[in-house]
């Protein structure tokens, strides 16, 4: 059996898309997928001997244990990641390609893995993670038009929007569901043109939470660091992450933080470092228990409320105004 475990943003999402575009997968493919936030996929995962087990856009580090144990039952794992890894295990049934580098992304990875087979698809996913100059890199030899390249940046924003919630019922589709609607096509393009229900979908929750998200009042303001809280709802849930980006686009010599609600009623946290010194946001998530990303992007999943001050004064000392 081949069990597909990805995360449920636009990267994870886009580069299994690839993958299966370049070599279709039977019928009884296991997908393992869910939130944004849900990174420790590994765990629900059963194998027998002989499984083939593919892991995208998930942190090693985070999945070690359950690497492991899946090894250690037999299965053959591939591996990409561009996110922490820890130490990487030395065994003959696991092939990884991990780079932390903070301009590029796993979609880039398989891109490179597969000669560039389905560039659009990772250019699509490269914008998804807000990596801009990665993404008129990659999409150079495709010889895009303006309005062409602009498609793809709407795209991939879009599901990675879309893949933010405090629970599946918060987004407008489960990544798994979207998954299957993009992947009998070859471009984004072919998806833009054919499906265009779901795009459109996609497209104008976008430009609703975003319009909302923009009249939220900064909670913290300094030259270096940007606090928002976002009110307790699912709107505000969806777009915690991609209105981080939007943030740094507009000020990219700022970092970055944007505070929602769990159903738990404590934070959680998207993290974005500016744009122009794109390190530091995994140092600082890491320091809480439930932390972690890479280095230009990183969250918290959960951060009791009476650590607010905590955390903006950490914020602070990694990203200094004077820094």
């Amino acid at each position: 059996m081949h069990i597909d475990v990805f995360n449920g943003d636009a990267d994870g999402i886009c580069a299994l898309v690839q993958l299966h575009l370049a070599a279709p997968r039977a019928a009884e493919t296991q997908l393992v997928t869910g939130l944004k936030r849900d990174i420790e996929l590994l765990e629900r995962v059963s194998v027998n001997p002989g499984d083939q087990v593919t892991v995208l856009d998930v942190s090693m580090e985070k999945n070690r244990p359950a690497l492991l144990n899946i090894l250690a039952q037999g299965a053959q794992v591939f591996y990409v990641d561009h996110h922490q890894a820890g130490a990487i295990p030395s065994h003959p049934s696991l092939k990884a390609i991990i780079d932390t580098d903070a301009n590029t992304c796993t979609s880039l990875l398989v891109d490179h893995y597969l000669n560039g087979q389905f560039r659009a698809w990772a250019v699509t996913a490269a914008f998804g993670d807000n990596l801009l100059d990665s993404a008129l890199a990659a999409a150079k030899p495709l010889s895009l038009s303006e309005p062409k390249l602009k498609q793809l940046n709407d795209l991939g924003v879009c599901i990675n929007y879309n893949g933010y919630g405090g629970s599946l019922a918060d987004l407008h589709f489960p990544p798994e569901t979207l998954f299957r609607e993009l992947v009998p096509y070859r471009s984004p393009f072919e998806f833009m043109d054919d499906n265009a229900e779901t795009y459109q979908r996609l497209l104008d929750g976008y430009a609703d939470d975003m319009a909302t998200a923009l009249g939220i009042k900064p909670e913290h303001l300094s030259p270096a660091v940007a606090v928002y809280i976002l009110p307790d709802e699912a709107w505000a849930r969806r777009v915690s992450g991609v209105f981080g980006n939007e943030l740094a686009n507009r000020h990219p010599t700022r970092a970055h933080a944007v505070f929602s609600f769990t159903p738990k009623g404590d934070y959680q946290i998207s993290v974005r470092a500016p744009l122009t010194h794109k390190t530091g946001a995994d140092e600082l998530c890491s320091q809480f228990p439930t932390g972690g990303g890479r280095k230009a992007a990183a969250g918290v999943n959960h951060l009791p409320l009476e650590q607010l001050p905590v955390f903006i004064a950490a914020f602070e000392r990694q990203y200094p105004s004077n820094g």
